[in-house]
């Protein structure tokens, strides 16, 4: 379906403009329960720091039948207009942020991206006036939801990943 305003898509949504201040993912068909584990996952990371994409509301969009998790919209910039002195600063709150969330009980999961799903490397991490900023906490865990081991290994694999996205972020 062609969305109005539409910002992006990725392998189960779509993301549209509803305002000069928000952006809605939308959730179409049964989804009901991925809606609610997302928005609880962006509301928990939103009380750790501001890392993640501030969560509003849920709602439902009538004209496009489609559920809708409400967020601030992020104007990301492009990291390649300023000096690697200036982006190594922006790295250093970036892991603080993330070991922050870490130790709370909340990982990303997609730094990089798997393989098997198409866009960028990295495009879940934007550069934003107020530093680096992650979305999609799509596929984000709790500690609290997978317990401790399962937890462990995915902060295991996404430490891993913060070091391929430190290279990246500074080589590029």
């Amino acid at each position: 379906m062609k969305y109005p305003r539409k910002l992006s898509s990725g392998a189960n949504n779509t993301v549209i403009v509803l305002s000069d201040t928000e952006v809605a993912k939308l959730f179409t068909g049964d989804t009901r329960s991925d809606l609610g584990s997302e928005a609880e996952k962006m509301k928990f990371a939103n009380t750790v720091n501001e890392l993640i994409v501030k969560f509003i509301r849920l709602d439902y969009n009538d004209e496009i039948q489609a559920e809708m998790l409400v967020m601030e919209r992020i104007r990301p910039m492009d990291f390649r207009a300023y000096e690697v002195e200036v982006r190594e600063l922006w790295l250093d709150v970036f892991e603080d942020e993330l070991r922050e969330l870490h130790q709370a009980g909340f990982v990303h999961r997609d730094l990089k991206r798997p393989s098997d799903i198409g866009g960028l490397a990295y495009d879940n991490i934007l550069l934003t006036e107020q530093g680096l900023r992650l979305i999609d906490v799509g596929i984000s865990a709790l500690r609290s939801q997978v317990g401790e081991k399962i937890f462990d290994k995915y902060v295991e694999i996404e430490i891993q990943e913060m070091q391929l996205f430190r290279n990246y972020f500074l080589n590029r």
